[in-house]
């Protein structure tokens, strides 16, 4: 998979995807990101990409043409399965959603600052708005990062175990279960004995209960999802 970002930023998501489970995505051939600054397609010498906005107001609106002089020489060089902005007002990132991005073969980001984006960019240019939560950021890099992640962690081949991905929260709109490692008993706190018994239908069984009571205690939306399955 490919993702092309691009933001006045760039230094913000160096650190993100040069660690962990999204470099070892790099490493194997299986993820590719890369970086494109928007003031390479500045309107002048002076690196303008942004603009007062029509009808006056507080804050600078990013600019239509540098913009779209990116996209389009990215779109030159391969087809893109999706064009997106990262903005608040956008489609609300969720792990179904994560898992078709992460069939997609190629994806452009464009990463918001100041006011936003001139409308057309959103009107012509755009082909989905995604928002990681209901809160407004300083830009778009950050929400970035957090999409890569969690589209890129899905690629086949990246995790080590296959079916852990799987077994996350919300990939069937229940909350994970709880999970405990060794010793088996530390300060009197002790494992569930069934976690310790072998018994694998046992276990499911045990797990399926936890998620299910941690849905409806925590994330009684999702639990009414899980019911209307």
């Amino acid at each position: 998979m490919n993702i092309d970002i691009i933001t006045l930023h760039p230094e913000l998501l160096h650190s993100p995807f040069q660690h962990s489970i999204l470099k070892r995505a790099e490493e194997k051939g299986l993820l590719t990101v890369t970086l494109h600054q928007l003031r390479n397609y500045a309107i002048n010498q002076h690196g303008q990409v942004d603009d007062y906005q029509y009808g006056g107001g507080a804050g600078m609106v990013l600019m239509i043409e540098p913009i779209d002089q990116c996209i389009s020489e990215l779109k030159a060089i391969r087809t893109y399965d999706e064009v997106i902005y990262l903005s608040p007002d956008g489609e609300l990132l969720t792990q179904p959603l994560a898992n078709q991005l992460s069939l997609c073969q190629n994806i452009i980001l464009l990463c918001g600052h100041y006011k936003g984006v001139d409308e057309r960019v959103r009107q012509h240019l755009i082909t989905r708005e995604i928002s990681i939560g209901n809160y407004v950021l300083s830009g778009g890099e950050l929400a970035a990062a957090v999409l890569v992640d969690a589209i890129g962690r899905l690629l086949p081949g990246v995790l080590n175990n296959e079916t852990s991905a799987l077994e996350d929260s919300f990939q069937d709109n229940l909350v994970a279960p709880p999970v405990y490692t060794r010793p088996p008993n530390y300060k009197g706190w002790q494992v569930p004995p069934v976690l310790l018994s072998g018994h694998e239908t046992n276990i499911k069984k045990w797990r399926l209960e936890q998620s299910l009571s941690r849905t409806q205690q925590r994330r009684p939306d999702l639990y009414r999802l899980w019911e209307a399955e």
